[in-house]
């Protein structure tokens, strides 16, 4: 049960992985008090394994994980889930990484994190408003 009363099951289900402990307990947290359900995982193949993940309303992986890329991940996530928003945390991104996110259509959110900017970039996605993060923080490729 979430903090309203409803049942977890029923949520859109957020999938967090980051190889980052605090890193992803503190999304789970911040994107559980806005309602949704959350699931976390270190690996890659952890979430790609996970026999019980329900209908997935959006991904938020870090770049690069230890056993793959996030943009792999959400390739292969996305192979049954053609429309999966998909959010990429990182820091320093390369102009490859950049220019294989735009194509991908997966925004990049830059570390060191700025207040709600993952959580805000997750409601901007399922919400329809477009990107993640304000064009005044993107660079440009």
């Amino acid at each position: 049960m979430t903090r309203n009363g409803q049942d977890d099951s029923s949520l859109p289900t957020i999938v967090v992985v980051n190889d980052d402990p605090a890193l992803r307990h503190a999304l789970r947290f911040a994107l559980g008090v806005e309602g949704f359900a959350v699931r976390t995982f270190a690996r890659g193949e952890e979430a790609l394994h996970a026999p019980d993940l329900p209908d997935l309303a959006c991904v938020v992986a870090e770049a690069t994980l230890a056993d793959m890329s996030g943009l792999d991940l959400v390739g292969r996530l996305r192979r049954g889930r053609a429309r999966l928003p998909a959010v990429l945390i990182t820091s320093n991104p390369s102009l490859r990484l950049r220019r294989d996110a735009a194509d991908a259509g997966v925004p990049l959110i830059e570390q060191p994190l700025r207040g709600d900017s993952v959580v805000n970039g997750v409601l901007a996605l399922l919400t329809g408003r477009g990107e993640a993060e304000p064009r005044a923080h993107r660079h440009k490729a």
